[in-house]
Order: structure tokens, then sequence, then C-alpha cells
């Protein structure tokens, strides 16, 4: 068997020279099993290995004897074990969230924290074949896409490894007892309660007796063969999403040429603009893409709301993914001095004023952030603000006004930014939407004797 784990490592190239590997050890027979393999391969692999259990406090006595369990055999083999408990029940009711979430979230954030404390780069997870088999058997029945009959990766961000997912479970319970290795039993896995068990319990061995005796190993072919193709599509959705996807502050823009491209690149695409501004895609069903594509062929302005608080719209035919931002302060008044420097806590923002004499030898190195105005045209005090009901703005080169409102639709300014653009005013008078436009009102001209200048720095 450490033949058949040395040749799936070295295909998937999961463990490189100097590797310093994270064990998930919960003391059932393929987490031991994982742990024996790789401590017997340890010189030849030139690797160093520790182990990490999470006691989920759920199985009471049964929860406690497996953590001592772990403790014991490490020591015995000489490696680092570390134990965190975790209340599971009492996060799932914090959260929100199932049991099966919830430990998952607690085992990760314990690997992490050890990864960084101790210099590690793996963490060794113990799926084997029958767990392949298992998973793409219940996400076939949820109605998954091809993503989904990939199953489980044996390799996962060059971090997770799974170097058992081409050994069965009775290859697993055989090595466990020809090499009398102190297993632990889970109760549970042997009980009809949860789909994965009935799938393990019911569904495989009917299929087993009545169908294909060699089930387990034909499902794990297909997702191999339904991966290379995946992959290949992953890999165009990569260059797809480069070329017409950009991050800009807190969201993802997709263009609209975009959604050009064939239905199967696209949602694609899609999940990964919401795995960037999400970071995972849990509770992200295909529903949530298919809605988001309907928005695209809606007209401007539309939003629709996805789980965990992203927001989606439709800007003009671009798609904006983002985090809803609640409580946005939007009364922000400020009076801002001449000759000096102000900093704004509420934008993170710095203001330099400065007053200028007009000369030949006067440099007016106009800028987004860098904006001239006739100091003798503004009669009141420097205020910066946002937007009010009943604002209204002459765009340099106009002669009459428009409304604020009027004037951001004209120049496509997204609906979500209008609330929290910037406008420098001279009084109750927009002198300048920050990042837009300068007013006609306050403009220098030739008769210009004083020169009002102002600078935003970020």
């Amino acid at each position: 068997m450490k033949n058949k784990v040395l040749k799936t490592i070295a295909e998937n190239n999961m463990i490189n020279d100097g590797d310093r590997i994270i064990i998930a050890l919960s003391g059932g027979p393929d987490s031991i099993t994982l742990l024996h393999i790789l401590h017997t391969l340890k010189n030849k692999l030139n690797i160093t290995i520790y182990a990490a259990h999470v006691n989920h406090l759920l199985r009471g006595k049964d929860a406690y004897k497996d953590e001592e369990l772990c403790k014991k055999y490490c020591d015995e083999l000489g490696i680092l074990c570390f134990v965190k408990r975790v209340d599971i029940n009492q996060l799932a009711k914090i959260k929100n969230i199932s049991h099966e979430l919830a430990g998952r979230e607690a085992r990760y954030e314990f690997f992490d924290e050890l990864m960084k404390k101790y210099n590690c780069n793996k963490i060794a997870i113990a799926h084997n074949l029958n767990d392949q088999a298992e998973t793409v058997l219940m996400r076939m029945m949820r109605g998954t896409g091809i993503e989904g009959l990939v199953g489980i990766r044996p390799v996962r961000n060059n971090i997770f490894i799974r170097p058992l997912i081409e050994i069965t479970r009775n290859e697993i319970e055989k090595y466990c007892e020809e090499n009398e290795l102190p297993a632990a039993i889970d109760k549970t896995n042997f009980e009809n309660i949860y789909a994965r068990n009935k799938i393990r319990l019911e569904l495989i061995p009917y299929m087993e007796n009545n169908f294909n005796k060699d089930i387990i190993h034909t499902l794990n072919r297909m997702s191999n063969m339904i991966r290379e193709d995946n992959d290949y599509l992953e890999e165009i959705s990569d260059e797809i999403f480069k070329k017409y996807c950009y991050r800009k502050d807190d969201r993802v823009i997709i263009y609209k040429d975009a959604f050009k491209e064939h239905k199967a690149i696209i949602t694609r695409v899609l999940r990964k603009a919401i795995l960037q501004i999400k970071g995972d895609l849990y509770n992200i069903e295909n529903s949530h893409i298919i809605d988001i594509i309907k928005l695209y062929n809606q007209n401007t302005g539309k939003t629709i709301m996805l789980p965990d608080s992203l927001m989606v719209d439709n800007v003009y035919k671009d798609i904006h993914i983002y985090k809803e931002i609640k409580n946005h302060n939007t009364n922000i008044y400020e009076v801002i001095p001449f000759n000096d420097e102000f900093y704004c806590e509420k934008l993170h923002t710095k203001i330099i004023t400065k007053v200028l004499h007009k000369n030949n030898d006067v440099n007016l190195k106009d800028s987004d952030m860098i904006k001239y105005f006739d100091f003798d045209k503004v009669k009141d005090n420097i205020i910066l603000r946002y937007r009010k009901d009943g604002d209204r703005f002459t765009s340099l080169g106009m002669k009459g006004s428009k409304k604020l409102k009027d004037l951001f639709i004209d120049l496509k300014v997204p609906r979500h930014e209008r609330d929290i653009i910037p406008l420098i005013c001279f009084g109750n008078e927009i002198g300048w939407i920050v990042g837009y436009r300068i007013s006609e009102k306050f403009k220098v001209d030739n008769n210009t004797e004083r020169i009002l200048q102002i600078c935003i720095e970020r």
C-alpha cells in the first residue's frame, strides 16, 4: 500500500523535499493510517510531520477517548500532536450554520494557526477512494455541475494534500489490522441518520450488488476524466477573467463583453469574481449564478442580493460584485481652511489648499486630484460634503446648471458610488465633483489674479 501512496504522491506532485506537513488526525482508521504511512516515509521523502486533532465535544466520553488516543499514539511515534477543543454545538448556534460546516471552519482555522506558528506549508487529509465515490454520488443527487463531479481533488491550492485518495476503505482497514494500529471507530458512521451515511451503508452496497461490483473505482475513473475536461475549461475562464474583469476598491467589475462568451465560461468567471470578494463559494449555488446572468440582461440600475451580504449591480451592462456596506456615513460636512492642510478622518483623506498669485511662473499641473479655481470668485468657506437632495451643478464649458442626479446618470456613475463621491463646495455652490468635473462658475480665466489650488491625497 505504501507504494500506491508513493505513486499518488508522485503523480500529483503532492510533496516536495523539505516540506513541513501537518496531518489532520481524527483518530479514525483513515487518519491513523495516513499518520503511520507518512511517518514511515518521512526519511525517504525528507519531510517533517506534525499532527493536529480538534475535539468537537460532540460525542461525550468518546470524543475525549479519541483525543487521548491521538496524543498517546503520536507520543509513541515521537510526533508532536497539537490538540484544540471547540464546542461545535455552540459555534454552530452562534454562526447559524450546520455542525458539519462549523467543524470544518474550526479545523481549518486551527490548521492555519499551526501553519503560521510552526512554518508548515502542507496539510495532509485522509480522504480515501470511498470518500471520493460518496462525494460524487451525493453531489450528483443534488444536481451539481461538472465542477462538483470532479469530487475531491488530490491537491488543493498546493497546500491541502490527500495521499490516500487512491486507497479504498477496505485496504485501509486491512493495513490497520496488519500493522496493529490503534484506530478509533466513530459509532455514528454506522447510523443511517446522515445523507452521506445512507450513501455509504445503503446506496453503494446496493449498486455493488445489483449493477457494478467495482462502482468505487468506476466513479473514481469518471471523476478523473471529468477533472481533465474541467481543468481545461478553468484555464480558458482564467484567461477570460483576466481580460474582462478587474478589482476596483471593494468590488470586482465584470465588463459586459464577458457575457458574449459561452455559458460554460461565463459561469466560471462569475464564480471566480465571487470568490475574490467573498473568499469562498459556500452557500453559492448555480441558481445564484443564473440570477447574475439574468441581471445582466435587465436594464441598468438593477441590483440583486446573494448570500452572505453579497450585492450584484447592473451598471450600464457591466456587472459589479461587492459586499454590502451597512450604516455608511453620508453626513460628512467639513470646513476646509485656506492655505493649510486638513485631514478628514471619515474619508481617510488629506486636503491641501494654497492661494497662488497668477504670474508667468505659475505652472498649473492639473490632474484628477488637483484642481484650480479663481480665488476671487470664491465668496464663502470651502466645504467638503456628499451630495444632498436638490443639488445642481454647472459643468465647465456649460451655461446652464443641471441636477447633480442627472449629471451622474449622464456620466454613467454607478448608483452605489453616487452617495460617496466627495464634493468640494464654496458655500452652497458645488465647485468640484472630485474625480469628475469642476464648475464653470469658479474657473480660472484671463481675468484671474489669484488662484486657489486644491489637492486631495488618499
